[in-house]
C-alpha cells in the first residue's frame, strides 16, 4: 500500500513539474537597435512597450492569449506566435531587420517560420500580378493559396499554429483579390482631371492643387502613426534631392486626426520633411481622400502640369520604377 501511494505521488510531482506556466518569457537582442525599447501588440488590445538596455537586450514575461502578435522597433516589425509556456529567444540586426530574425528556445519552430515566410512573401512580384487580366490573376492567386498551405503542412509545425496560419493565408488570398478589385477600379481614374485639395501648410496659409500648375506633382498621403509611411520618408527625401530644381513639386497629405495636429507639426520639424506638407482637414473623411478611394496608406498619386491624372497609385519612393517614371516624364 505504501509503495502504490508513492507512485501516486510520484506522479503527482511530475504532473507539477510538467504544468505549463501562465506566462512566456521573451528575450532578444537587436543589434543596430532603431529605438530605445520594443513595442509587443496583440489580441484584445493587448499592448507591451519593453525597455532596452545599453547593448540591446531585454528580458521579460509575457501573460499572453495564444496568437498572432506584432513585433516593433521603431518603425520595423515583425510578426511573432506567442503562447503562455514559451521561452523564446530572439537575435537580429536592426541594419538588416527581416533577414536576420534568428529565434531559438521553445517556440522558435514556429517563429522561425513566421520569420522565414516574411522573405518567401517578398518573393511574389504583386505589382506584376496586379497588371494582369482577371482571370490570368485568379488563376495566379490559386497557385499562390495552393503553394503557401502545402509549404506550411510539411514544415512539421504545432497544429494550433498550422489552424491560424492557414486562417491567414485564406484571409491575405481574399484580400489580395479586394485590392486587385480596388486597384482595377483606381486605373480607370488615369487620364482624367485630378479632384482637388485645398489644406492647411506647414510653412503657413492654404495651399491648393491649382497652385501647382504647370508641375508634375508626386503626392504621398501619410500619417505620423503610419508605419510602413514613415519607412518611406528617407527614400522620399533622396527622390526629392535627385528632382530639385526639376518641373515637379512633392506634396505630402498627413491624414492624421485633429487630435494629432501638434504631433504632426513636430514630426514635421524634427524630421526635416522636405517639399509641401499639409495636414487634410478630416483625416480620412477629407473630400481628396474620399475622391481617390484610399482605403490605406501611404498612397502615392502622379498628377501632370495640367492636373490630369497620371497615375492614381503610383509607384513609392522606394521602388527603382519611380525613379524610371520620372525620367521618363521630366527629361
Amino acid at each position: 500500500m505504501k509503495k502504490i501511494v508513492f507512485v501516486l505521488c510520484a506522479v503527482a510531482l511530475s504532473n507539477v513539474g510538467f504544468a505549463q506556466k501562465k506566462y512566456a518569457t521573451f528575450e532578444a537582442k537587436i543589434e543596430n537597435r532603431n529605438s530605445d525599447k520594443i513595442s509587443i501588440i496583440g489580441p484584445k488590445k493587448y499592448k507591451k512597450e519593453i525597455a532596452l538596455n545599453k547593448d540591446g537586450f531585454f528580458k521579460d514575461t509575457l501573460k499572453v492569449a495564444d496568437g498572432m502578435y506584432q513585433f516593433y522597433d521603431g518603425a520595423e516589425s515583425t510578426m511573432l506566435y506567442l503562447k503562455n509556456g514559451y521561452d523564446l529567444k530572439m537575435k537580429l540586426n536592426a541594419k538588416e531587420f527581416d533577414e536576420t530574425i534568428v529565434y531559438e528556445g521553445k517556440g522558435a519552430k514556429e517563429n522561425n517560420f513566421l520569420a522565414q515566410n516574411a522573405l518567401y512573401k517578398e518573393q511574389f512580384d504583386y505589382d506584376a500580378a496586379l497588371a494582369v487580366e482577371e482571370v490570368a490573376f485568379k488563376s495566379l492567386m490559386e497557385k499562390k493559396k495552393n503553394t503557401d498551405t502545402e509549404r506550411l503542412a510539411k514544415a512539421g509545425l504545432e497544429p494550433a499554429f498550422v489552424a491560424l496560419h492557414q486562417k491567414s493565408i485564406e484571409q491575405n488570398a481574399s484580400g489580395l483579390q479586394e485590392y486587385y478589385n480596388e486597384n482595377q477600379a483606381i486605373k480607370k481614374l488615369n487620364g482624367s482631371a485630378s479632384p482637388s485639395f485645398d489644406y492647411e501648410n506647414f510653412k503657413g496659409g492654404k495651399t491648393k492643387l491649382e497652385d501647382l500648375r504647370g508641375k508634375y506633382v508626386y503626392v504621398d498621403v501619410w500619417a505620423t502613426w503610419c508605419g510602413p509611411c514613415r519607412a518611406e520618408i528617407p527614400h522620399l527625401k533622396e527622390v526629392e534631392k535627385k528632382y530639385h530644381n526639376k518641373k515637379i513639386e512633392f506634396v505630402s497629405i498627413s491624414i492624421d486626426t485633429k487630435k494629432d495636429y501638434e504631433k504632426w507639426r513636430k514630426f514635421v520639424a524634427e524630421k526635416e520633411l522636405g517639399g509641401v506638407q499639409l495636414f487634410a482637414d478630416n483625416d480620412w473623411n477629407s473630400q481628396f481622400i474620399k475622391d481617390y478611394n484610399i482605403n490605406g496608406i501611404p498612397r502615392f498619386i502622379l498628377i501632370d502640369p495640367q492636373g490630369k491624372i497620371v497615375n492614381a497609385n503610383a509607384e513609392r519612393p522606394s521602388s527603382p520604377k519611380l525613379v524610371e517614371t520620372l525620367d521618363g516624364l521630366l527629361k
